[in-house]
């Protein structure tokens, strides 16, 4: 029975966190598995009590918010099993759902990556995520398969590749990462997981979705809706992406694509929304694309000053 090491990240949001590991208590039979939390610079410690109140937790604590790339490859680190399972904190496990994804990449060596269905918590009968299209280099676009559907079984027998895994729940082989790498840390957060999707395809290793394996989302949780947290990072990343992936003149047509399409469309929105710090924002976003390299960990942005 391969180990699987369960690896998530909490960051000022305590309560959630507990949830998950009461839901992995309450739900999981698969034997060989080991809960990692990595707590990411919250302004509370939690591990001291926790370490008490969850003693086959391993706790690892960050006095930096690494983001959700860094975190998890905090976590990986320190991993010992097999297969790695990153999930976000404000998910929450059905039965079945370990051993339902470790039987795919037990018997499918193409596989070096994989995700369950995820339905949204607030609406358990609301699919968000079964496969996610390939990303369009022209406009850094792509779609996630069957998201806002009302989940009548459709997706049941789903089982089979996808263009990326969603970084809500994917469980990834230890060997994968050897030979891909880990997420990139100066993603932070947003498009790390479909970055990180583009380099284990060109591994030589295929991303499989399972629809009757099931985790429980609470969408936006960590950062919230609409912040200007998310609309920097969302924009950066965009752009940052599009630096790691794209070949030349797919990158230049995107370029003319966001200067003059989807900066002026955002312009017009926030203005609409009455969200005119929004605008210095996006632009702060372009400019970091243009004064750091695509491979720079500088952040380039005071996040502590952005909610």
């Amino acid at each position: 029975m391969k180990k699987v090491s369960v690896v998530t990240i909490n960051f000022n949001q305590d309560k959630v966190t507990e949830e998950l590991l009461v839901s992995i208590a309450q739900t999981n039979t698969y034997q060989n598995l080991e809960v990692i939390v990595v707590d990411n610079g919250s302004t509370v410690n939690p591990i001291p009590l926790w370490t008490v109140k969850y003693p086959d937790v391993k706790f690892i604590r960050s006095e930096l918010n690494l983001g959700f790339s860094g975190g998890n490859n905090i976590g990986i680190a320190q991993a010992t099993g097999d297969y790695y399972f990153l999930v976000n904190n404000d998910t929450e496990f059905t039965p079945g759902l370990v051993q339902k994804l470790v039987d795919i990449l037990d018997t499918h060596p193409q596989v070096g990556i994989i995700s369950p269905k995820l339905v949204y918590d607030f609406d358990r009968s609301i699919i968000q995520y079964v496969g996610f299209t390939q990303v369009d280099y022209y406009t850094c676009r792509n779609r996630a398969v069957g998201k806002n559907e009302k989940d009548i079984g459709q997706y049941d027998n789903l089982l089979g590749q996808t263009g990326y895994c969603h970084g809500g729940a994917m469980m990834v082989k230890k060997e994968t990462c050897e030979k891909a790498g880990l997420m990139a840390d100066n993603f932070f957060i947003y498009y790390e997981e479909v970055d990180w999707g583009e380099r284990i395809n060109r591994s030589g290793y295929q991303a499989w979705v399972r629809g009757d394996a099931v985790i429980y989302h609470k969408e936006s949780m960590t950062v919230g809706k609409n912040s200007a947290f998310k609309e920097y990072f969302m924009n950066r990343n965009r752009i940052l992406f599009i630096r790691h992936n794209a070949p030349a003149f797919k990158a230049l047509v995107f370029y003319f694509y966001f200067v003059l399409l989807v900066v002026p469309r955002n312009i017009v929105n926030y203005i609409k929304e009455k969200k005119y710090d929004f605008i210095s924002i996006l632009f702060r976003a372009i400019w970091w694309n243009i004064t750091h390299s695509k491979h720079s960990t500088e952040l380039g942005f005071t996040i502590n000053k952005v909610s």
